[in-house]
């Protein structure tokens, strides 16, 4: 186990050094700069601005300075928002992030987990084919069409909810909401195939015969193993809802990561972009890292190589 995990950590750095050397060529790469606006300054001033930055530096230069500085934990400043670093900017907008992410991820598992169950005990029956056709429009759906009909029937149309912020816990049916959707209806579907799978296995059919009640037999028994590629998909899960958080948020008006990195990339930030892309590229591959973990907890027939 400990040998697994120092690969995993090595693979892990080297991972998110190539998401970082990437990201700042591209990125350098995009015709434009930070400092150009409708209302352009000077050149002057614009030189002047790059010389403070160290914009005014060849690229590989200031690829070097970046890197040493980011492995340092120096993200640097703001180039649009004077005075706060970077990582003061991550601070304060990710804990919205997380929260809305997190909500949206316990509520597709609690949703999804048994609904997939629901579908594999009734097989062929109509609450089958009803979760079936639930689940295939979750999948088919994009979030902003989710979050546009949202807006219109619940908070326009109906007036029953709010459509912008997170002030209140009202606030975040709706985007917690079209942030799961999706999530919540592959998992439905993952978890059906998988239950189906498992019920079909000797183990079960000898459970049954010793007199257990299909309920039973289902929770009891099937569901640690049919919940396998469930706990995979919890890695990639992670990673839509803090990606797919970027059009919730700036749709909803939330001031989290997301829209942060939105605005940052519309105003050339590139100190802002560099450094959300790490963050967010460290926390997606650390979730990976201990998902293939838990995998060995919850099956101990796996081996960790």
């Amino acid at each position: 186990m400990i040998k697994y995990i120092g690969k995993r950590v090595i693979l892990a750095a080297f991972t998110i050094f190539l998401v970082a050397t990437i990201t700042f060529f591209l990125m350098n790469l995009v015709p434009g700069g930070p400092f150009i606006s409708e209302k352009s300054i000077s050149a002057q001033a614009q030189a002047a601005l790059k010389a403070k930055y160290g914009l005014d530096q060849p690229l590989i230069v200031q690829y070097k300075n970046y890197m040493v500085n980011a492995v340092q934990g120096d993200f640097g400043l703001s180039l649009k928002q004077r005075g706060r670093t970077v990582a003061e900017i991550i601070s304060s907008k990710f804990p919205v992030s997380a929260k809305l992410g997190g909500l949206s991820v316990l509520l597709a598992l609690l949703i999804g987990i048994p609904l997939g169950s629901i579908a594999a005990m009734n097989r062929g029956k109509w609450i089958d084919q009803v979760i079936i056709v639930i689940a295939t429009c979750g999948i088919a759906f994009p979030s902003f069409v989710i979050c546009t009909v949202g807006l219109y029937l619940f908070g326009v149309y109906l007036g029953w909810l709010p459509t912008m912020g997170l002030t209140t816990p009202i606030h975040y049916i709706l985007p917690v909401f079209a942030l799961s959707f999706y999530p919540m209806a592959y998992i439905t579907r993952l978890m059906r195939s998988s239950m189906l799978d498992v019920i079909g296995q000797d183990y079960m059919r000898t459970a049954r015969a010793k007199g257990l009640s299909q309920f039973v037999s289902l929770f009891k028994h099937a569901l640690r193993n049919a919940i396998l590629p469930v706990v995979t998909y919890v890695g990639p899960m992670l990673a839509y809802t803090l990606t797919g958080s970027l059009i919730v948020e700036k749709i909803f008006v939330i001031p989290g990561l997301g829209g942060q990195f939105v605005s940052s990339i519309i105003n050339r930030d590139y100190t802002v972009i560099m450094g959300t892309t790490i963050f967010l590229a460290t926390l997606i591959i650390v979730m990976n890292t201990l998902v293939d973990i838990a995998y060995k907890l919850i099956d101990p027939r796996i081996q960790l190589n």
